[in-house]
């Protein structure tokens, strides 16, 4: 499977977010961009030498780049569903744990990659606590293999 047909888990509201994100890019930043080139040709000298119109065309390429990709992921976007009783820990899950020799319980919801933000407590399924927890039910005890090493969290709620 290629990067392209590669789904894109995302909420309701994060589709709404890549959507907008789109639609800026595509109205705005292409227009500027646009305005930016126009601007540096017509300032002129070689285009050899015009560092303006260099820096222009790079960013050209790199907003076009981000239309592109924003428009595959659109295309792939699969959305999940964030609300109801869940007996198994899935996509959309808000999962409550507690680790091993901690006395403090942490809440996630599980999201797709394109949604994480571990700072607001939401964590991708292909995130190392995130692939641990899917498919695990409360009172489990999973160890995630994080990069600096593994830990072992008991889970206490899914909603």
């Amino acid at each position: 499977m290629s990067d392209q047909d590669q789904v894109v888990y995302v909420t309701s509201d994060g589709l709404k977010e890549l959507e907008e994100r789109l639609e800026y890019f595509r109205n705005v930043r292409r227009r500027e961009v646009a305005e930016r080139l126009r601007l540096a040709l017509e300032e002129g000298g070689e285009l050899v030498e015009n560092a303006e119109y260099e820096d222009a065309k790079n960013e050209q390429a790199f907003v076009e780049g981000e239309i592109l990709r924003l428009e595959t992921m659109l295309s792939n976007a699969q959305v999940i569903e964030l609300n109801g009783e869940r007996e198994i820990v899935t996509l959309g899950a808000r999962v409550t744990v507690i680790e091993e020799g901690y006395d403090e319980e942490e809440t996630y919801t599980v999201v797709g990659a394109a949604e994480a933000n571990p700072g607001e407590g939401r964590i991708s399924n292909a995130s190392p606590m995130g692939k641990a927890l899917i498919g695990h039910k409360v009172g489990d005890k999973v160890t995630v293999n994080a990069p600096d090493g593994h830990f072992v969290v008991t889970i206490k709620a899914i909603s």
